[in-house]
């Protein structure tokens, strides 16, 4: 990483409240480079806390574009942080219209020229497709950083119409924790406790509104850009990693959007900005590379940056299985259009009797971390123990060549069901001559969505049909001597929540089955593509302090042998305790679990507590927040707990439990 002090221009940055129609204020930082001529805006919107917990972040990007003739700005969302309001569900209509208002705000001041970008990854990404689509006259263009397209099936709700019981429990545990902190007293002043009460009462388990919408109804339409890519004007670079849940939205706003006005670019990253240099790598200078398109569409320069191949992407190397790699084998391709000519679909057709698939419901315990955040536990290790649970078809590799594969692979498959609903995981690994595997990618589907998303139609019991699905994109070259194998189970937890009944599995037959997969030739265009090395601007100064407590294990599985039940213990470590230069000791403790017994899918639940402290010495302020959440199922719905415990030192300010019944109708 090179840590960049000497900037074309020098910068200042100041707090500002940025006033909306309604006379809520939000929170926003402003870099601005010190030049007597407006500059373009660059905003980046975010419910995370610009004051402390995106801050360490924030100063390794917003400095440096300021440095190069931008505003750059962080605006915190309504409700979060230091804004004013109160908080709502994620990517909501007043989310997005606030979002216009504070893009309007910026064009409109005398040190912008009237353009503005917007950039982010995760929310930030998804609020920068969604305010595009929004189509505010000064927003110009827009770089989007592991989002997605499709709110339903390519977040952390459902996949392929089943409930994500990973994520759409703990995210949920996550924001509902992240929704009850305080705002910060440094910032907003004496009535910062007031304004925390306000918020609390508005403050509701996300969870509740995501299980109550099990189809792609009317709820997950909005905000989701594939239901209209014409109404995005803006000029998109959408960016993804093949390590991250969402890199399929790269390749289909490719796809869709118009090529005179987007590129694509996918690396081998986790959910993490490309210059983080964290694993799995190798990193890219991506603030350059940003700024080539900045300047491009924001201030007209003729610098090639619309030359570049319209779909830039990394193709890894056969590599052994791990949970963690620094750097992973392969190199740049570019493709000039997407669909791509050179990449062709070649079916590979299933061989065999009809096979019985019933597997244990631990499967997928070696899964992996829904969104790997670049930790030493977070991808899935050797796969052999989860093929033993699936039925496996497998194609050699020829000696002499590779099979090099870009894009999403799909199964065809022939089944039985003697119950009315099942689900389907299908795993793509790449098996060494020393039998390890590796998986490469993966795909779901839930039965009762096999002709929509948006509805549920209970399989006709005792019947075949054929159904079909895709796995998510990637890029991979399959070694010479390597076999392909495809492994399909009927059980992925905690990945996908089990309905009851799906413990009897299905009947496959291979007669009617194949994997295609999308094979691509070898380019004359290859290996052209260079990146500059990392850098940044200097890093904050967040201090950890030493502490001489174990660690807990990032990933823990226990296994309760005479009772048959299984628990996964996870640590997310999104930060933990540290010290911000201006005093402020912030410290958070999280710990997910996910239990469930080998043959009773109705024995699932996941359960999740946080620990929030946040304390200034100088000032006397002590602030915590405790929260709980469970789900488990039964035949008829899911049942949530959630609880909120606030405290301002040894006071509890507040304190509210939810009980909550949601039917299964789907998912």
């Amino acid at each position: 990483m090179i840590i960049r002090t000497d900037f074309p221009y020098g910068t200042t940055h100041e707090d500002v409240r940025i006033p909306l129609p309604d006379g809520v204020e939000l929170y926003a930082r402003i870099w601005r480079p010190v030049t007597d001529e407006p500059v373009p805006a660059l905003l980046e919107y975010l419910p995370y806390r610009l004051t402390d917990w995106t801050a360490p972040r924030d100063a390794q990007r917003h400095p440096w574009y300021a440095g190069h003739g931008y505003a750059s700005v962080r605006v915190d969302v309504r409700g979060h942080g230091c804004s004013g309001g109160r908080p709502g569900d994620e990517y909501d209509a007043r989310e997005l219209a606030d979002g216009v208002a504070v893009v309007e705000w910026l064009a409109a001041q005398p040190w912008c020229t009237g353009s503005v970008g917007m950039f982010g990854i995760s929310w930030g990404g998804f609020n920068s497709l969604q305010i595009a689509a929004l189509a505010p006259e000064p927003l110009k263009a827009i770089v989007t950083v592991c989002s997605t397209d499709d709110r339903y099936d390519n977040d952390v709700h459902y996949m392929g119409g089943s409930v994500l019981a990973v994520d759409m429990h703990a995210w949920a545990a996550t924001m509902l924790a992240f929704a009850s902190r305080p705002p910060d007293p440094k910032f907003v002043g004496d009535d910062w406790r007031a304004r925390w009460l306000d918020r609390l009462e508005a403050v509701e388990p996300l969870v509740h509104t995501w299980l109550s919408h099990q189809t792609r109804d009317a709820y997950w339409r909005h905000g989701s850009v594939c239901e209209d890519y014409a109404a995005i004007r803006a000029a998109v670079l959408a960016v993804g990693g093949w390590h991250d849940p969402y890199r399929d939205t790269v390749l289909r706003l490719a796809e869709h959007l118009p090529a005179a006005r987007v590129r694509g670019l996918i690396g081998p990253w986790s959910h993490q900005y490309p210059d983080r240099g964290l694993p799995p790598g190798p990193a890219i200078g991506f603030l350059q590379e940003t700024l080539r398109w900045w300047d491009h569409w924001l201030k007209g320069a003729d610098n090639g940056v619309m030359d570049e191949p319209l779909l830039r992407t990394w193709i890894s190397d056969s590599h052994p299985p791990a949970t963690v790699y620094d750097e992973l084998p392969g190199r740049w391709v570019g493709e000039k259009s997407w669909p791509s000519a050179s990449v062709i679909p070649v079916p590979y057709v299933f061989q065999g009797a009809p096979v019985d698939v019933a597997s244990p419901q631990h499967t997928g315990l070696d899964a992996g971390r829904f969104f790997p955040f670049g930790n030493e536990a977070d991808l899935p290790p050797d796969q052999r123990e989860e093929d033993a649970k699936s039925a496996c078809f497998e194609f050699p590799v020829g000696r002499e060549e590779p099979v090099e594969i870009l894009g999403r692979p799909s199964v065809t498959l022939r089944l039985r069901l003697d119950v009315p609903y099942g689900q389907v995981v299908a795993r793509l690994c790449d098996v060494a001559p020393d039998g390890s595997s590796t998986l490469i990618t993966r795909g779901a589907l839930n039965l009762s969505a096999r002709r929509g998303r948006d509805r549920a139609l209970p399989w006709p019991v005792g019947s075949y049909e054929d159904i079909a699905f895709e796995l998510n994109g990637i890029g991979h070259a399959f070694a010479p001597g390597h076999r392909i194998r495809l492994a399909v189970s009927s059980a992925y937890w905690p990945w996908i929540w089990p309905r009851a009944g799906s413990e009897a599995g299905w009947t496959l037959d291979p007669a009617g089955s194949a994997l295609t997969l999308p094979v691509r030739a070898g380019s004359a265009a290859d290996g052209g593509i260079v990146f500059e090395a990392p850098e940044q601007a200097e890093p904050l100064g967040v201090v950890f302090p030493a502490t001489l407590d174990e660690p807990r294990p990032e990933r823990l599985v226990v296994r309760d042998v005479a009772r048959g039940t299984w628990r996964l213990e996870v640590d997310p470590r999104y930060g933990g305790t540290r010290v911000f230069p201006d005093g402020l000791e912030y410290s958070e403790d999280a710990e997910e679990v996910y239990e469930i017994q080998d043959a009773d899918a109705l024995s699932a639940r996941t359960s999740s507590r946080w620990r929030i402290r946040l304390h200034r010495p100088e000032l006397g302020w002590d602030a915590r927040v405790e929260t709980r959440s469970e789900i488990v199922c039964d035949e008829g719905g899911f049942l949530t707990s959630n609880e909120v415990v606030c405290r301002e030192g040894d006071e509890v300010v507040f304190h509210r439990t939810w009980e909550r019944r949601l039917p299964r109708a789907a998912g």
